[in-house]
């Protein structure tokens, strides 16, 4: 059974619009959910209209396929906890790498493209190379990130001197070999092309490695703008118009949310992406000494300062996703709130590890999107809060990012939680932040710890204020 190439092109056009109004819809948390409907019916329409389109043979093995996948991804994505979410996107931004390497050097080695001629066979040898480099470093630095983030490769970013020159001279390499392989005749360009992928692979490995953990959602944003880029170059490659226009999409919304993430965090773009001058604003020297001790409440004298607090700010942080706390917490907030406390959470815009994840954790526990307030909306009202609780956050709520030149986080925008009248910090012990670095935040003499698991001291904090 094929459809026509009429209805084909019809159904590809419906399916654009839907993932248009799909990427329109997560602009904001009220749309969000309507937004990643509007992409599942976008790709069923998508999938149903290549798969039925003329030229397409053994349906039968395609469809079979596509069930066994679809089977095993609905397995592995009901097993991931939402503290995993972003390791899950950036190994899947792994296997479109993979898929765009593969595409290539099936369209290659394809006879149906060795009878192509002049111009029209020069820009498919362009699109093989230029699809297949992109792939190649999206497919290793997907998996890099994927390591980092999961714990199994070191967050601290790998550097060395010459670096970059290094990298510049691969770049140049490859540039050579694509020329190479651009004059080579039939396949005799298959070496050129290995060669490649070959470096490639290793600058897509170096360019992460040298990330630290604290820009790393911005590395997976930007590997999710790589793996658009993948996708659209195996959507010319194929001859796929729904894929060009969707890998585009996703390589376009993908590179202007991780500028908005850098600007966000007083980052340079490209410092970021090409590690030029390591991970960091940090500005070299030494780095300043913490002062102050260390003091700790118990779970009554904590309840007890929020039960004389008139304004309340809560300051998530992946330790809240970690522990599943989300949902005591919301409901120690309608309590509160239910005594006319003001309560309302501040959201760092890289908190946890995959942008907006603090407001998807919110949100499934049905915390208001009222009361959740981005950083530059909260900040102004520190100095006017009674009380600061700061659950599992330990980098976006630093001082050094605004006092320490030293600090690898130096210039980074923070929740200034240190100007309330109390902060209170909830942790499991005095551990760095994903970043490394050191909290003068914990030392200060307005700050209290209240150390435990996240969940359980909200269950316990529950009890003394009911």
């Amino acid at each position: 059974m094929f459809i026509v190439k009429e209805i084909q092109t019809a159904a590809y056009l419906f399916a654009s619009i839907l993932f248009i109004l799909s990427l329109s819809g997560l602009s904001s948390q009220e749309s969000a959910k309507r937004g990643v409907l509007y992409g599942i019916v976008g790709m069923i329409v998508a999938i149903v209209a290549t798969v039925l389109g003329q030229g397409v043979e053994g349906h039968v093995y395609i469809i079979g396929a596509i069930l066994i996948a679809s089977g095993i991804g609905v397995m592995l994505a009901r097993k991931v906890e939402m503290t995993a979410m972003p390791q899950l996107v950036a190994i899947l931004h792994s296997f479109v790498g993979l898929a765009a390497v593969l595409v290539g050097f099936g369209s290659y080695l394809d006879p149906a493209t060795q009878t192509l001629t002049g111009a029209e066979h020069m820009i498919h040898l362009v699109e093989v190379f230029v699809g297949i480099f992109i792939g190649a470093i999206t497919f290793t630095g997907s998996i890099i990130a994927w390591g980092k983030l999961d714990g199994k490769v070191p967050s601290k970013p790998w550097s060395f001197k010459g670096l970059q020159t290094m990298n510049l001279v691969l770049l140049l390499a490859c540039v050579v070999l694509g020329v190479f392989f651009c004059n080579a005749h039939g396949t005799s360009g298959m070496l050129y092309l290995l060669i490649m992928t070959a470096i490639a692979s290793f600058i897509g490995v170096v360019l992460v490695m040298a990330i630290g953990g604290g820009d790393m959602p911005v590395v997976v944003s930007m590997l999710n703008s790589y793996s658009g880029w993948a996708a659209s170059a195996a959507g010319f490659m194929l001859g796929n118009d729904l894929l060009i226009v969707t890998g585009a999409l996703v390589g376009s919304s993908g590179a202007i949310l991780s500028m908005h993430m850098c600007h966000a965090m007083n980052r340079s773009f490209f410092s970021v992406i090409f590690a030029s001058g390591g991970s960091g604003s940090s500005q070299g020297g030494e780095k300043k000494a913490i002062e102050g001790e260390v003091t700790a409440l118990n779970h009554e004298e904590v309840a007890g300062l929020l039960k004389e607090a008139k304004s309340v700010v809560i300051v998530p942080g992946y330790g809240m996703a970690v522990a599943k706390a989300q949902y005591p917490i919301y409901e120690m907030v309608q309590t509160l709130r239910k005594a006319g406390k003001n309560v309302r959470f501040a959201i760092h815009p890289v908190a946890g590890r995959l942008p907006g994840h603090m407001n998807v954790l919110l949100a499934e526990a049905n915390v208001p999107y009222d009361i959740v307030l981005e950083m530059d909306e909260i900040n102004d009202d520190m100095p006017d809060t009674d009380v600061v609780m700061v659950i599992g956050a330990n980098d976006v709520v630093n001082p050094s990012a605004q006092d320490d030149p030293a600090s690898s986080i130096y210039g980074m925008p923070v929740i200034e939680a240190w100007k309330a009248e109390k902060v209170i910090i909830m942790k499991r012990s005095m551990s760095a932040g994903y970043s490394g670095e050191d909290n003068p935040l914990f030392y200060k003499p307005n700050s209290e710890m209240l150390y435990g698991d996240a969940k359980a001291s909200v269950e316990k904090l529950l009890s003394f204020l009911k």
